[in-house]
């Protein structure tokens, strides 16, 4: 698995989230990354400073590459990233809108001059529409895009806690150049791929975008209940630990009435007959079922919900998920040491992936410029 693209090429000039997400995929893959970073460093970098000194973002994504530290506002640097694209197979970029362009590297320009190449630009809203020229960063899009208007409670909208709409962009161009390699070995050409963080999470969106624009329902925000299935959330037990039910259809709404709440009188009663009613009536639901939950404590919660075969999840503290007995890990070597990440979600025939060294900022700087460097040129350190 870790030597599945072993042969190509990707050049990234990469900060933040999106593109690191993507070419840290194609790294673990077995591809070559060289991550090309401004002279100070990818500002991910300086996030935190809280894994051994090193920022938690950087150290997640960054695993695998080679990092050199180009100013692409100098020809002669220049020149190094025209010989690195010349010989490469995957050329990524989420630089501000227009800025490659006005660097001398047009994508449509490259991909003349390079049938095979793979291109790749991430940018907050597309290359069409008003907003092209807007920058735009994860927690801007999760308002822009209408998340934060389905998230939080009854009090107001909430930033969902890790980077979304950044790696809902970085999921998508993973995919789409997964695909465009693919293509590539059947016509021989490569194409060029545009994401944006906007059209990646509003993608995310459809099933609140549908029940609005066809149902004329605006989901409402309930904290930690499902907003249009019930019931499907958090019930607090006694002792304050809530548990987690999720009711998905109409069998399973049977057995939790007859075999978890001891109510099998709610099975006919017409409040609570399918989904839209109980969704409907969900206050009245609340009042039937909260009693219940609160006389038990979450572990004989969980015991009858386990009989039962029901859904069920705790809600989990970070203390929680670093002991989570489900958790599988991932060891890498960062400049200041080594880190266990958790694993990502795949494994492929029983494999656990591998991973390879996070660089320091211009750790391959002077290797790099050495190999690419252009024929004649003296390029030095």
């Amino acid at each position: 698995m870790a030597s599945d693209l072993a042969g190509l090429l990707v050049v990234s000039i990469e900060q933040a989230v999106a593109p690191t997400y993507l070419s840290c995929k194609l790294a673990d893959a077995g591809a070559r990354v060289i991550k090309i970073e401004r002279p100070e460093g990818d500002f991910a970098r300086h996030y935190d400073h809280l894994v051994h000194g090193e920022s938690a973002y950087f150290v997640w994504l960054n695993r695998g590459k080679e990092s050199i530290c180009l100013d692409l506002k100098q020809e002669g640097e220049r020149a190094i990233l025209s010989e690195m694209i010349a010989r490469a197979d995957i050329f990524i970029q989420n630089l501000a809108p227009g800025a490659i362009e006005r660097l001398g590297f047009s994508m449509t320009k490259l991909r003349e001059q390079h049938p095979r190449l793979i291109t790749c630009s991430i940018t907050g809203y597309g290359d069409e529409g008003p907003l092209r020229e807007l920058k735009a960063y994860d927690l801007l899009v999760q308002a822009e895009s209408g998340l934060a208007s389905t998230t939080g409670n009854e009090f107001g909208s909430v930033r969902v806690g890790v980077s979304v709409g950044d790696i809902s962009a970085g999921m998508t161009a993973t995919q789409a150049v997964f695909q465009a390699l693919y293509a590539r070995e059947k016509t021989g050409h490569g194409r060029h791929i545009a994401v944006s963080l906007f059209h990646s999470l509003a993608d995310w969106m459809n099933v609140p975008y549908l029940q609005f624009t066809y149902g004329g329902i605006t989901p409402g925000r309930f904290g930690l209940h499902h907003p249009t299935i019930a019931p499907y959330g958090a019930f607090t037990c006694s002792g304050g630990r809530p548990v987690l039910i999720a009711i998905q259809n109409e069998r399973e709404w049977v057995i939790l009435c007859r075999d978890v709440l001891g109510r099998p009188d709610l099975i006919t009663d017409q409040r609570f007959s399918n989904n839209d009613n109980r969704v409907r009536n969900r206050e009245a639901l609340d009042a039937e079922i909260v009693p219940i939950f609160l006389g038990m404590t979450r572990e004989q919660a969980i015991e009858v919900l386990s009989a039962a075969r029901l859904a069920y999840g705790r809600v989990s503290s970070l203390d929680d998920l670093a002991v989570h007995p489900q958790n599988r890990y991932l060891d890498v070597e960062t400049p200041s040491g080594p880190v266990r990440l958790l694993a990502p979600g795949v494994k492929v025939d029983g494999e656990t992936l591998t991973a390879g060294r996070v660089p320091a900022a211009g750790e391959h700087s002077e290797a790099l410029r050495r190999e690419f460097a252009p024929k004649g040129a003296n390029v030095g350190a």
